[in-house]
């Protein structure tokens, strides 16, 4: 059987047959110092933190480690294992030792609910702050633009119903003095010009837009008809029926209740359609009074077939209805400041 022996560093081995031994030098051990013994280790975020001390290796600590016995030697492994012998710990670790320090019960749940607190305002703030950034601020700007708008409408017919009246009780007035007689003629132009409310046969020219338009009932309209975007009813159209039915001898039209006067006109605002000062959406109702055989002719298929061929190609498709009885408002009127009669 073969042994290990050695004393003061030098081993001697044997194979146990001839009693034949070699001797192998053993590379002498050399105890750790105190200072360098491994310590207590605590994390940086244990329940210790708040106990952390400060320990600055000091340069006489520096120069005693560097003071201590080296093997003078060129193998790097033997150097390997004479720095894990000796110097275990680096100088940075033995630096960053904890004071033990107890934490109360009060103080550790006192802390947990402010940082509880705090993680839950900041995510609070946090979404308010993403739901801000995905807002649309144009969009806040056209409701209070689309309010504004409304709340102007709204005055001016106001206004509009007010001035109906005062014009109503001169006109009484008027009367009752007597002594300015009202003549045909007068009446006749009152109601041509679209001064007064009038009644009387005539026909109802209903055009809306098709349904692939749908996201356009707000009165919004194309003019052109490409593959992106939708042929609608258009300002033109409303203009050239209109024109028909002046041609054919209506006496008064209105479009969606909004009588045609001398100051009255049918345009575009943007992308809505005005009939004066007042925006119109679709369905779109031209009423008009007149021989109500000679109008509903004058504005069928038969008579207009390109104009019908185009509607159906977009699929619009005009709706006339005939009425024994209408009955149009008066249309809104302005001041005139510049125009007198002629002496």
């Amino acid at each position: 059987m073969s042994g290990i022996g050695g004393i003061d560093g030098v081993a001697g081995i044997s194979d146990g047959t001839d009693g034949t031994a070699f001797a192998m030098t053993v590379a002498p051990s050399f105890p750790v110092s105190p200072e360098s013994a491994t310590v207590r280790r605590r994390a940086a975020f244990s329940s210790s933190f708040a106990g952390l001390e400060s320990h600055h290796a000091s340069l006489a600590a520096a120069s005693g480690h560097a003071s201590r016995r080296r093997r003078k030697s060129n193998d790097d492994s033997l150097r390997l294992i004479d720095d894990l012998t000796n110097r275990p710990m680096d100088p940075l670790f033995s630096d960053s030792r904890l004071a033990q320090r107890r934490v109360s019960a009060w103080e550790r749940w006192t802390t947990r609910i402010i940082v509880f607190i705090i993680c839950i305002a900041v995510g609070l703030y946090g979404s308010a702050f993403v739901q801000q950034l995905h807002t649309d601020p144009r969009k806040t700007v056209r409701q209070n633009w689309a309010s504004e708008l409304e709340s102007i409408n709204a005055q001016f017919d106001k206004l509009t119903a007010e001035v109906g009246s005062l014009q109503a009780q001169v006109t009484d007035q008027s009367n009752k003095l007597g002594d300015v007689a009202r003549s045909d003629t007068l009446t006749q132009e009152e109601m041509m010009n679209g001064a007064v409310p009038v009644t009387g046969e005539g026909i109802t020219l209903t055009l809306a837009n098709p349904i692939a338009a749908d996201g356009n009932d707000d009165g919004t309209y194309h003019r052109d008809n490409t593959s992106s975007q939708v042929r609608v009813v258009t300002d033109a159209d409303l203009q050239m029926l209109v024109s028909l039915l002046w041609q054919s001898g209506a006496e008064a039209i209105s479009v969606n209740g909004y009588r045609l006067g001398v100051q009255t006109s049918i345009r575009t605002a943007g992308q809505t359609i005005m009939i004066g000062v007042n925006p119109v959406q679709s369905p779109y109702a031209i009423e008009a009074i007149g021989n109500r055989e000679k109008l509903a002719d004058v504005v069928s298929a038969k008579q207009q077939p390109g104009l019908y061929e185009s509607f159906a190609a977009a699929g619009i498709y005009p709706q006339v209805s005939k009425s024994k009885s209408i009955t149009l408002e008066a249309a809104a009127s302005g001041n005139l400041s510049y125009a007198r009669k002629d002496e």
